[in-house]
């Protein structure tokens, strides 16, 4: 079967496509093109993977690029997005015009060209802040910042196309997702990167509001679950590690591993707007496993400490570390 990865170059997407090709499958990672023939995180893979995976370099809001990558392709796992919330604030039409517009150009295409099956990427920020916890996937939807108003718009015309169209799609809709190639606009690699990088204190924005941080392992098998089951079109399926913890918990939890302790910075341009904060996030993932038979190998508070270990090891390499500009703040 030939899969189609968009947004592979990221961080999930990376991961997901070294997986995928492990697996036995053939796969076409859709990149951003830029001129200088990037393949963002994709350039860094593991080398029993490179070379073993076709590119296609375009832009998931040109219609006929995302047409001409699909062509010949089974599946389509769709991934390609703009992410970062406070970046939202700035340049919503941005978060419109690739969040929107390039998941009905994938959901078009997949139309046009049969496929059989497509994977459509959602978030928890969809949720907002929490009405009961843990949040199932009947909770209510809330576009407290562009970038989630954006994803609501794009999952709600991923299941309308299923609806309207028989498309078979299905929606993943993980939590907070760390580990390894993680960008320094999250929280996680934002405190390991300053910590290692020797910084007397850290600054962070709100410490109060709580996640569900689910390791990247884990949500890309996430992911395959859904691509390699069957039926089940139309559905929404959270995957989360089902352990809630706070920022300054989180803080507390890495300063213990990597065996410093500095004070934090409050830093008033980290914060979001008070309206937009999203205060909890916290998973049930009982339809994973009861649809799919999944659930995550990090979990609990062991499991999130097994994964930020295996985090903080990748960032303690000095070729990964000198990536990352701990001294900026990253929107």
């Amino acid at each position: 079967m030939k899969v189609l990865v968009t947004g592979a170059d990221g961080f999930i997407g990376s991961h997901l496509t070294e997986a995928l090709v492990r697996r036995g499958y053939s796969v076409k990672a859709f990149v951003l093109y830029n001129s200088l023939g990037s393949r963002g995180w994709l350039d860094k893979c593991s080398e029993e993977v490179r070379g073993n995976f076709d590119v296609f370099s375009g832009d998931i809001r040109d219609p006929h690029g995302v047409r001409a990558a699909m062509v010949g392709c089974d599946l389509v796992l769709h991934l390609a997005a703009l992410i970062a919330i406070p970046f939202s604030y700035y340049s919503p039409d941005s978060y419109v015009d690739t969040n929107i517009k390039g998941t009905l150009n994938v959901l078009q295409a997949a139309r046009k060209l049969d496929v059989s099956r497509v994977v459509h990427t959602s978030t928890s920020e969809v949720y907002g802040s929490a009405k009961f916890t843990p949040i199932t996937e009947s909770h209510p939807l809330q576009g407290q910042s562009p970038y989630s108003a954006t994803k609501i718009a794009a999952d709600q015309l991923a299941f309308s196309f299923n609806t309207s169209f028989d498309l078979p799609v299905v929606i993943a809709r993980p939590f907070n997702t760390y580990g390894p190639r993680q960008s320094a606009r999250a929280v996680i690699p934002t405190i390991i990167t300053q910590l290692l990088s020797g910084a007397p204190s850290i600054k962070l924005g709100a410490l109060y509001p709580t996640r569900d941080f689910c390791y990247v392992d884990d949500t890309v098998a996430g992911f395959i679950s859904l691509l390699e089951g069957t039926g089940n079109y139309g559905q929404v399926v959270n995957f989360g590690s089902g352990f809630e913890i706070s920022i300054g918990g989180l803080f507390d939890l890495i300063c213990e591993i990597v065996g410093v302790r500095v004070e934090i910075l409050a830093d008033q341009i980290r914060q979001r707007p008070e309206l937009s904060e999203v205060d909890r996030l916290w998973c049930d993932n009982s339809k994973a496993l009861n649809l799919l038979g999944w659930s995550p190998r990090y979990a609990g508070v062991d499991g999130l400490r097994r994964g930020l270990s295996e985090t903080i090891s990748w960032l303690s390499d000095y070729n990964n570390l000198k990536l990352y500009r701990s001294d900026i703040y990253n929107i």
